[in-house]
């Protein structure tokens, strides 16, 4: 894998990782994303219809969590979970935990960390963690490292501690693939841990970046544990610490104006779980990613009428809330709402998604009301094409020096 920079702009970066796969033959613009699966499948969609979304991403992310408790299958199966789920010519990403599904905090220790799949709790030491990815056999993985430090406040001991363990796994997890035939093409992806302790943050970043890893996983910035401002400092001093040639990943990061702030502090790389999210709340991403000054050409929010419409179509949705820790946001729109059972336009207009070529927000309207799973699918085909459309939007206005624009539509 290979990383070049075409510019940096106020801490953003551009550019394009090649090199990608064991053949080497797939690259990836960043800033980017990547596809979220469960098990190898986007959510909702078979390999047929995700090849009619657009701009799907090169790498595709599985969760060694939701992996694990197959091990014994993969390892008799011998070749890869590529060629398992059907994508053999993928690129794949495992990463340790499924950024949805919220882990219980309080159970790692020294000598193991612990994941959450289908059979409830599995303690992964360094030894069993590299046992499994040489079945699993991916391009890149995440490391194995304490990350349970998002629960809330945590003492400078326990900030300190998270990487201390992080960084005994990394050392132990390169030894064990130094000496493991399966994953020498594998590239292994280093996490800085620390909480929100900048010393120990720091301490993360320098240490793990002397050591030969392939990129860098920002980990423990998900959730509303910490303060916003907290977080921003963090990544900045973070990121500045970070060699320029090697891709820096995050987890749990999907909402747009938070991806954006992110990226102006030197990350590349996301995941697409949120679009996910937003399906499963039964909502469709409704919101603007077009920087430019003509209004026809713009994705229209909302109801594709005037701005004062949107504003108040957008604090009613805030104030939406679901039987679960997930809220509404202001980028989507509820479609189970009865005011969208008469509603005979596109899910957004100008999309050129699936959907809104062929269906309304009626139609969506009527297949949520009926607990009928083509909603999934059609609202899993909007959300994603309109997420990877504003990663590429994110692109072009960075090679336009229009990121301003980008910003104050994605936030109207």
């Amino acid at each position: 894998m290979k990383l070049s920079l075409s510019k940096i702009v106020d801490g953003c970066r551009l550019g394009t990782l090649t090199n990608l796969g064991k053949k080497g033959v797939h690259s990836m613009d960043i800033p980017g994303c990547l596809l979220y699966t469960k098990m190898g499948s986007a959510p909702h969609l078979t390999h047929d219809t995700l090849q009619m979304v657009k701009g799907v991403p090169a790498v595709a992310q599985l969760s060694l969590a939701t992996l694990a408790d197959l091990h014994e299958v993969l390892a008799e199966y011998k070749e890869g979970t590529a060629k398992f789920i059907g994508m053999p010519e993928s690129v794949l990403y495992c990463s340790l935990h499924d950024s949805v599904i919220c882990c219980p905090p309080g159970y790692n220790n020294n000598k193991a960390v612990s994941v959450w799949g289908c059979g409830g709790r599995m303690e992964m030491t360094a030894s069993k963690f590299m046992a499994i990815q040489q079945v699993i056999q991916p391009d890149w993985f995440q490391c194995l490292s304490d990350g349970d430090t998002i629960s809330g406040e945590i003492s400078k001991k326990r900030a300190k501690k998270s990487v201390d363990r992080s960084l005994s796994f990394l050392d132990e997890c390169l030894h064990l693939q130094e000496e493991s035939p399966e994953l020498q093409q594998s590239l292994m992806i280093g996490v800085i841990e620390g909480g929100d302790v900048l010393e120990e943050r720091l301490r993360s970043a320098r240490e793990t970046a002397k050591r030969p890893v392939a990129g860098f996983l920002l980990d423990g910035f998900q959730g509303n544990a910490m303060a916003k401002e907290t977080k921003l400092e963090l990544l900045s001093s973070v990121t500045a610490e970070l060699p320029e040639d090697k891709p820096r990943l995050m987890h749990g990061i999907g909402r747009p104006d938070e991806v954006l702030e992110c990226i102006e502090r030197g990350v590349d790389i996301f995941e697409s779980c949120f679009p996910y999210q937003v399906t499963e709340r039964g909502c469709a991403l409704s919101f603007s990613y077009n920087y430019q000054p003509n209004p026809e050409t713009a994705v229209i929010k909302e109801n594709g009428q005037t701005d004062v419409q949107g504003e108040e179509e957008k604090e009613k949705n805030e104030n939406v809330t679901l039987s679960g820790p997930q809220e509404i946001t202001p980028f989507e729109i509820y479609l189970k709402e009865k005011r969208y059972q008469d509603d005979f336009g596109p899910l957004v207009k100008g999309c050129s998604c699936y959907c809104c070529q062929n269906h309304s927000r009626a139609y969506v309207h009527h297949l949520l009301m009926t607990n009928e799973l083509l909603a999934g699918v059609l609202l899993m085909m909007h959300n994603l094409q309109h997420y990877f459309g504003f990663f590429c939007s994110i692109r072009d206005a960075l090679r336009e020096n229009k990121l301003d624009q980008l910003k104050k539509s994605v936030s109207s």
